[in-house]
């Protein structure tokens, strides 16, 4: 096949640490780090914001959320916006969307712009022609109950008792089976719900079981000694994760099976993590490692055999990364690169950090460098200025227990990381930011 299959498998806050090939001592993932051990998987990546439909945003159009006008949750990806699915789409690709979308509505809720519960328009997919999915799948589904919609905007419900994710791939599995135009190129892109929290019940459902499999854990350095909920909620967590490495494994088998393995990049990622109500009062939307940093795994041509990649990478590098993966020149205004050139060595110039904005706990603005954590926050609605809000030394404190924000000998190393953080957002198009003093 001249083009490959992109399968990006997309999850919804996931920590990095979860994973085998992360470091992970339970056997969570067997079938992610087999897929990490014979292609690529790139050590230190972060989203490029922590919350979900502004990632989302940005991983379909390049470009961060808050250029997209797409900066908080339920906000419309604004029709006709050209996307991953409408870019190869044009050159003959098969576009299919499964599972969760979260950039349609907009409006109050229950209002006419709001499709948390009800299907999604056409012009509201994103250019993506097979659809099986919701705009909020958290509002039309349960670990094991719920339902979607298909391209014609008729309900599907999940087979009684199934869980979640497990009839997802069931669906996933569908499409690859019956697809129309066996001999074009296919995007698939698979949102997955797990291992995010059940909004309504206010907890993580995992598969049956979860609670017992998976209640002999570790739990990570940077959530020991504070509050949150990670005591009670982390073996349902686990569960959640390990359901969708099993069903990372389905897909790969039946990919083998149709004789496609070898055709097809698959990509697996998460929006973002979680700290478990540790850094403020909910799970994400902090610039802390817990909910920033990913995991990100690729396999498949341009892939294989790149072992374990150091460099700082960003999730607004996936959609570049697919552009190049089906052989199409990466669009000026696409704010990351495609990381198939840290694989060949052809990337040059590659960032030392990594861009997150953040939203909705408050705004702000932060740089991830392989050592430090440097962030920034909005103090006043409608005027650009912003005050130094945290700063982690991640060599010495890589669980970021010490904020060293207002520690007076570290103040030229500040200036600099300002510096480099007010270009980064100026070239966003942030207006020109003015930093207060504390």
């Amino acid at each position: 096949m001249s083009r490959p299959n992109i399968l990006v498998f997309f999850v919804d806050q996931q920590r990095w640490d979860t994973c085998g090939c992360y470091g992970q001592a339970l056997p969570l993932t067997p079938h992610l780090d087999a897929m990490a051990a014979e292609g690529t998987c790139f050590s230190q990546a972060f989203t490029c914001q922590p919350v979900c439909g502004p990632a989302r945003a940005a991983i379909q159009t390049g470009r961060y959320a808050s250029e997209v006008g797409c900066d908080v949750n339920h906000r419309m990806l604004p029709i006709g916006s050209p996307t991953i699915a409408t870019r190869l789409a044009a050159t003959g690709y098969d576009t299919a969307y499964i599972g969760k979308w979260h950039l349609a509505s907009c409006g109050p809720i229950g209002g006419a712009d709001d499709f948390r519960i009800k299907p999604v328009p056409v012009e509201r997919r994103g250019g993506y022609g097979h659809w099986l999915a919701s705009d909020a799948l958290e509002f039309t589904s349960h670990g094991h109950d719920g339902h979607m919609f298909d391209t014609d905007n008729q309900r599907r419900d999940f087979p009684a008792g199934r869980f979640r994710a497990d009839a997802q791939t069931d669906w996933l599995l569908e499409y690859l089976d019956t697809r129309r135009n066996q001999e074009r190129p296919f995007l698939l892109f698979a949102s997955y719900l797990e291992p995010h929290h059940q909004n309504d019940h206010n907890c993580y459902e995992g598969p049956h079981g979860s609670r017992e499999r998976w209640a002999d854990f570790d739990p990570p350095a940077d959530l020991i000694g504070h509050g949150g909920d990670w005591r009670e909620q982390y073996p349902d967590y686990l569960g959640c994760v390990h359901s969708l490495d099993q069903n990372l494994g389905r897909v790969r088998a039946r990919l083998a099976e149709l004789g496609l393995a070898d055709d097809t990049v698959i990509i697996y990622t998460s929006d973002h993590g979680s700290h478990f109500c540790t850094r403020n009062s909910e799970y994400k939307r902090s610039c802390h490692d817990g909910c920033l940093r990913i995991p990100f795994v690729a396999c498949g041509p341009g892939f294989n055999g790149g072992g374990v990649r150091d460099e700082l990478v960003s999730l607004i590098d996936l959609p570049a990364t697919v552009v190049a993966g089906a052989g199409l020149a990466v669009p000026e205004d696409f704010r990351g690169r495609p990381l198939q050139g840290l694989v060949d060595g052809s990337a040059q110039d590659w960032p030392s950090y990594a861009f997150a904005e953040i939203s909705e706990s408050h705004v702000g603005r932060c740089l991830r460098t392989a050592r430090w954590t440097y962030e920034v926050s909005l103090t006043k609605a409608g005027a650009p200025h912003w005050q130094e809000a945290f700063l982690y030394d991640n060599q010495r404190d890589p669980h970021q227990q010490n904020n060293l924000v207002a520690e007076p000998l570290l103040a030229g190393l500040r200036r600099s990381l300002w510096q480099t953080l007010a270009r980064q957002m100026i070239a966003n198009g942030d207006q020109m930011p003015v930093l207060e003093p504390r």
